[in-house]
């Protein structure tokens, strides 16, 4: 279940970013959240202004078939 989620993350990430290959999600606190690593230059564009392209990105997930109960973090 995780694993999907932490697949879809990695998608919308990757079609943001220039840099693909410094994505990577890990599943944390026994699957229940996921933390998104960016490239430095990369991370305000996964954030977005005022933290809106983050919270589309939690609202994908948790309408999400498995990740209504998952938190995404956004991770140095």
């Amino acid at each position: 279940m995780a694993r999907e989620s932490a697949e879809l993350i990695e998608f919308i990430a990757k079609a943001m970013v220039p840099d693909t290959e410094a994505i990577h999600v890990r599943e944390a606190d026994g699957g229940r959240t996921l933390e998104l690593e960016t490239a430095e230059d990369d991370r305000g564009r996964v954030i977005g202004r005022q933290g809106r392209v983050a919270k589309a990105m939690r609202a994908v997930l948790g309408a999400s078939r498995h990740g209504g109960d998952m938190r995404l973090e956004i991770v140095d």
